[in-house]
């Protein structure tokens, strides 16, 4: 089955990829503007807004299903949870992704050994069991997490919730797939192989991928950079539309 992506603009391609529980419609005003100068391909990842279940979601199947389904060479944008399937793609893939941005993401999303810049992995494990009584109870949750610390951050969570069940609920074994990714992927050790072109941007108050993990994919891949967006937390394209879009704007017409 195909995933559903919604095609706006003209030009050089940019396959957007959304964070955990989600779907496309969450980058909103940030997509509209940069189809202006590009060709967006705004995906729902599987289970999640118009793309049906699709039985395990996995990190392998979705980076299969995604090299697949897109036959030339795109730049890359990923967000939180998509920012880790966009550095799996990149790895595997590196003659599909000719340029790479991350957005709020990290290469290994729970703390471990060697890695406290994540989310403990008991607090993970307390998200995965409330998600099988009260899945939606425990989605909204995880939205007011994205914004602590943000500014407005009373208008942006109000901006999350208005927008998460706006193309319907995600499929319940499509959440624990991604929650199994955020808690298993650890993509430190191929970072140094993703030589693309990429820019990595932080939330300076993220609670959730805090930019200490951002700094670390900016030290380790080749041709990385970063950039620090002041007074964002874990949703900085929402929350600072207009730094983001120039941005990755500028680094796209490099």
């Amino acid at each position: 089955m195909r995933l559903h992506v919604e095609v706006t603009g003209q030009g050089r391609p940019l396959v957007m990829l959304h964070g955990w529980g989600m779907h496309g419609g969450i980058w909103g005003e940030a997509a509209i503007r940069l189809a202006d100068d590009f060709a967006v391909h705004n995906v729902d990842l599987p289970g999640h807004g118009a793309s049906g279940a699709q039985g395990d979601v996995t990190l392998d199947g979705i980076v299969e299903q995604l090299d697949a389904q897109f036959g030339q060479p795109v730049a890359v944008l990923g967000w939180s949870l998509g920012g880790i399937i966009a550095q799996d793609w990149a790895a595997r893939a590196p003659h599909k992704v000719e340029r790479l941005l991350l957005l709020a993401s990290t290469p290994c999303f729970t703390q471990r050994a060697g890695w406290l810049c994540g989310m403990a992995s008991e607090t993970l494990q307390q998200f995965a069991a409330e998600l099988e009584k009260n899945h939606a109870a425990t989605l909204r949750r995880f939205l007011a997490l994205q914004v602590r610390g943000s500014e407005h951050e009373r208008e942006l969570l109000a901006a999350l919730r208005e927008q998460l069940f706006s193309r319907g609920e995600p499929d319940l074994s499509a959440l624990r797939g991604g929650l199994e990714i955020l808690r298993d992927a650890d993509l430190r050790e191929q970072a140094a192989a993703i030589k693309q072109p990429t820019l990595v941007i932080a939330g300076q108050r993220d609670k959730l991928t805090p930019p200490e993990a951002s700094q670390y994919l900016a030290r380790v891949m080749p041709n990385a950079r970063v950039v620090e967006i002041e007074g964002a937390a874990h949703a900085p394209f929402l929350s600072h539309t207009d730094t983001v879009v120039q941005h990755i704007k500028r680094f796209l017409h490099e």
